[in-house]
């Protein structure tokens, strides 16, 4: 990047935050920091009004504006990949206000970046699992609970428990959003248990975004709830393949054991799961008899066949 293209960039990232770091700028563009120091120095000298406050970063002065940003054919090609993302894997809320910020942003594309748009968007999309969503979780609350983040106000809401299949009442002080196991999810502190919990989004019902305030600085971050969360589960992986006859009759269970990929080979289909116990992935599979053939690990195979065992021997070994 030539220093004109990367000097109006700063300038867009500038506009992008309250403040931004000079170590931010200089990781973003790979430059050293002696470099930072020279570009923002001629943003200042052409006439742009940067404000620096000691120990945080530099800042564009209040009532400062840019002309409206326009797009490369390669950025609005990005932002479809991330369209088609948010269309497959958010809840209704965010699909909803996605779909809003589309339409904007085409508004104001070129001609030439809106035919290259149109001419992508019917080759690309997204697959995922069925969403089988049951009637009374209606699915809808990321919006929400995104807004409770920024604000850091307490949220109210009935939670439903796949352990004992109860819903419970919870006020939570949210800290954090993350996907995985194919689902969204909310860390934060609940007050009915006195400490962090994982809620899965989509097991909410009746969410209501309270007035009260709350302060994150005085719980542990999510971040490291996580990583000690994900390290104590010991999670390992488990490669197996199902026959193409019985893959269709899966169903939701197998996200439930840690699905993580899916692909077709010759032999039928080749399914990946992370999964912190082999008994229970071990019994399931063991439903499927011989349409199965397990992969890896050896020690999956050996609860397996542990289990083929006893059943044998509890219908068969007396007599």
């Amino acid at each position: 990047m030539n220093r004109i293209d990367r000097l109006s960039a700063i300038l867009i990232q500038l506009q992008s935050k309250k403040v931004v770091t000079a170590q931010h700028i200089a990781d973003r563009f790979e430059i050293s920091l002696r470099t930072v120091y020279r570009d923002i120095r001629a943003l200042e000298e052409a006439g742009v009004p940067i404000g620096a406050e000691a120990g945080k970063g530099y800042f564009l002065m209040e009532g400062y504006n840019l002309p409206p940003v326009s797009f490369t054919k390669e950025e609005a090609g990005a932002i479809l990949m991330a369209s088609k993302l948010a269309e497959k894997h958010t809840d209704k809320s965010i699909q909803l206000h996605f779909e809003e910020a589309m339409f904007k942003i085409k508004a104001v594309l070129k001609m030439q970046e809106k035919d290259y748009l149109e001419n992508l968007e019917q080759n690309i999309e997204v697959l995922q699992r069925p969403n089988i969503a049951a009637e009374q979780f209606p699915d809808h609350f990321l919006a929400d609970i995104q807004s409770s983040l920024a604000l850091k106000k307490v949220l109210s809401f009935e939670y439903f428990s796949n352990y004992n299949g109860q819903y419970t009442t919870r006020q939570v002080e949210p800290l954090g959003l993350c996907y995985y196991g194919s689902h969204w999810h909310m860390i934060g502190f609940c007050r009915m248990r006195q400490d962090l919990r994982d809620f899965r989004t989509d097991r909410i019902i009746k969410l209501r975004v309270l007035d009260e305030l709350y302060d994150p600085e005085k719980h542990q971050s999510y971040q490291e709830h996580l990583k000690t969360f994900m390290q104590g589960t010991d999670m390992q992986e488990s490669r197996i393949i199902v026959s193409k006859r019985i893959s269709r009759y899966l169903g939701e269970q197998k996200y439930y054991f840690g699905l993580t990929e899916e692909k077709d080979v010759n032999e039928g289909v080749e399914l990946t799961f992370m999964t912190s116990s082999f008994k229970g992935l071990a019994r399931w599979l063991l439903m499927f008899g011989s349409e199965v053939s397990i992969i890896s690990p050896d020690t999956l195979k050996e609860e397996v066949q542990m289990l083929a065992k006893e059943t044998f021997e509890h219908h068969y070994g007396s007599k």
